[in-house]
C-alpha cells in the first residue's frame, strides 16, 4: 500500500499569516526541492545533513516567488520515515500557492488527508494508535485532552497492549508446540503461570475498558444541562461561568427560546454547558417547541443542574421538591446538582430554612458570582482526574475500546477453557482471536478499508 510517488501539502491552516509550511515526502522530495531552491550559499540540499535548515528563495525559471527557509530531513530520520522537506515561505494565499503549484508542475502530488502519518505508520515510525493520537492531538482544546493524546503518541498505550500480546503470545506458541507432540502427551505450556498470566491480563484490560468512561467525556467534553423555570437565572449562570455575555438575559419570563451551548474547561478538563428553556405550562409555539428540546438536552447530557429562585422558595417549596424529585426519578442514572439562585436578595434566616428544606441544595448567585467557584468544583469532582494525575493509562478511542472489549471476551474464554481442562487445539483458537484483536489496536493487523477510515479523519498536511 506504501506510495512511491512524492507529496506536497500545506502544512499549516489554510489562509493568509505570518508563516506558511509546505511540506513535501517521497523519494524525490529533495530532489525536486534542489530544483526550484537556490541557496544564499549556492549549496545543494542533497549535500546537507539531515535536520538542517538553509536560507534561500524559491525560484520559477527567472522568477523569484519568495525568500524562504528549507529543512532538510532525510529517510529514515524523518516524521513520515522518507525524505522529507519542509519549505517556511511568508504567509501570503497567493506565495502558498506559487509554490504548492510551482512543484506539483515538477512531479509531486498533492497528499491526501492524513497522508503524511499514514506514511509514517507504513514505515513503522509509528504505530496504529499512536497514529490516531496525532489526530486527538491536534483535536485537543483542554489540558486533560492533551495530556491523554500526549501519553497515546508518545506510545504508553500502545507499549501496555504490546507486552500483553507478547506475553500471550509466547504461551501460545507453546500451546501450539504442544500440538506438534499431541500424540505424546506432554505439556510445554505450564498451566498454572499461564493461568497466573490470563488472570494477569483480564485486570489490565478491565481496568483500559473502565477508564474509557473517563476517556471519552474528557476527550468530547462533558455535557451539562442547566434546567429550572423560566426566569430563575439559567441564562445569568451560563453568562457566569463562561465569563461573556453568551445568552440573553432580561426579566420577561421565557426569554430562552431554544438551547444554547458553549463550552470551557474547568480543572482542565471540558465542560459543555446547555442553557435551555425554561420549563412550563405554555400556550407559545415556539416557546413549547424549545421546551421540548430542553428534555431532549437532558436525555443527551451527562450532569444536570437544577435551579430555582431561592426568593421564591417559601411560596413554591412543594412544587421545586416535586420537580427536583421528578428529575431524580426519571434519571436516576445523571447525576444531579440542586442550586437556589439568587441568595444575594434573601435573609440568613431564609437561607437555613432553605437548606434544612433541601439537603443537598448549594446556595447561588450568579448575578454576583457568590457559589460559581464551588460549583465548578463540584462539576470536577465528577470527573475521576486521578489516573490523569497518576498517569495511567486512558482509552479514548472508540474503536480501541470495541477491541479491547472483544480481547475481554476471548481472554475469558481462555480462562474458562483452562478452569475446565480444554484441550490445547480449542484453547489455541480462542488465544489466536484474543491476539488478534490486540494487533487491531496497534495495527500489526490492519486493513485498507480501516485505514481509509481512520486517517479519512486527519487533517490534510498532516
Amino acid at each position: 500500500m506504501i506510495n512511491q510517488d512524492t507529496i506536497i501539502a500545506l502544512a499549516t491552516p489554510s489562509g493568509a499569516g505570518a508563516i506558511a509550511v509546505i511540506r513535501l515526502s517521497g523519494p524525490e522530495a529533495i530532489a525536486v526541492a534542489d530544483s526550484q531552491f537556490r541557496s544564499v550559499s549556492g549549496k545543494k540540499l542533497s549535500d546537507q545533513k539531515t535536520h538542517t535548515i538553509h536560507l534561500g528563495h524559491i525560484v520559477d525559471e527567472e522568477r523569484t516567488i519568495d525568500e524562504v527557509l528549507a529543512s532538510v530531513f532525510k529517510n529514515p530520520n524523518s516524521y513520515t520515515g522518507e525524505d522529507v522537506v519542509e519549505i517556511s515561505c511568508h504567509g501570503s494565499n497567493y506565495i502558498q500557492q506559487e509554490i504548492i503549484q510551482l512543484f506539483l508542475r515538477k512531479g509531486c502530488r498533492m497528499a491526501t488527508a492524513g497522508e503524511f502519518t499514514l506514511r509514517a505508520f507504513l514505515n513503522g515510525k509509528l504505530d496504529l494508535s499512536q497514529a490516531e493520537a496525532v489526530a486527538d492531538l491536534i483535536a485537543s482544546d483542554n489540558a486533560a485532552s492533551h495530556q491523554i493524546a500526549m501519553q497515546q503518541m508518545r506510545g504508553g498505550f500502545s507499549s501496555e497492549i504490546a507486552k500483553l500480546r507478547e506475553e500471550l503470545l509466547n504461551f501460545a506458541s507453546l500451546i501450539e508446540l504442544e500440538l506438534d507432540f499431541a500424540e505424546e502427551d506432554v505439556e510445554f505450556a505450564d498451566r498454572s503461570e499461564f493461568k497466573a498470566l490470563v488472570d494477569r491480563i483480564l485486570f489490565v484490560l478491565k481496568r483500559l475498558i473502565d477508564s474509557f468512561a473517563v476517556g471519552n467525556v474528557i476527550k468530547n467534553g462533558i455535557p451539562v444541562a442547566i434546567v429550572g423555570e423560566p426566569n430563575v437565572g439559567k441564562s445569568t449562570l451560563l453568562n457566569a461561568l463562561l465569563n461573556e455575555e453568551r445568552a440573553i438575559v432580561s426579566e420577561i419570563a421565557g426569554t430562552t427560546r431554544d438551547t444554547i451551548e458553549d463550552e470551557i474547561s474547568i480543572g482542565g478538563v471540558g465542560f459543555r454547558f446547555i442553557d435551555t428553556a425554561g420549563i412550563r405550562e405554555t400556550q407559545d409555539v415556539v416557546e413549547s417547541i424549545g421546551i421540548k428540546r430542553t428534555f431532549e438536552k437532558i436525555e443527551q447530557a451527562q450532569v444536570v443542574i437544577y435551579l430555582f429562585d431561592a426568593g421564591a422558595f417559601s411560596e413554591e417549596k412543594a412544587t421545586f421538591k416535586v420537580e427536583i424529585e421528578k428529575i431524580k426519578n426519571k434519571y436516576p442514572q445523571k447525576p444531579l446538582i440542586v442550586l437556589a439562585n439568587k441568595v444575594d436578595s434573601i435573609s440568613d434566616v431564609q437561607k437555613s430554612e432553605l437548606q434544612s428544606q433541601i439537603s443537598e441544595v448549594a446556595l447561588l448567585s450568579a448575578k454576583t458570582k457568590f457559589g460559581v467557584d464551588e460549583l465548578q468544583d463540584k462539576l470536577l469532582g465528577f470527573v475521576n482526574t486521578g489516573a490523569l494525575q497518576n498517569n495511567n493509562t486512558i482509552v479514548t478511542n472508540t474503536r480501541h475500546y470495541d477491541a479491547l472489549l472483544k480481547a475481554l471476551e476471548e481472554v475469558s474464554k481462555v480462562k474458562d477453557g483452562l478452569e475446565s481442562g480444554l484441550s490445547g487445539d480449542l484453547l489455541a483458537i480462542d488465544i489466536r482471536q484474543a491476539l488478534y484483536h490486540f494487533g487491531e489496536i496497534t495495527g500489526e493487523i490492519t486493513s485498507d478499508d480501516l485505514l481509509g477510515n481512520i486517517f479519512a479523519n486527519f487533517c490534510i498536511g498532516k
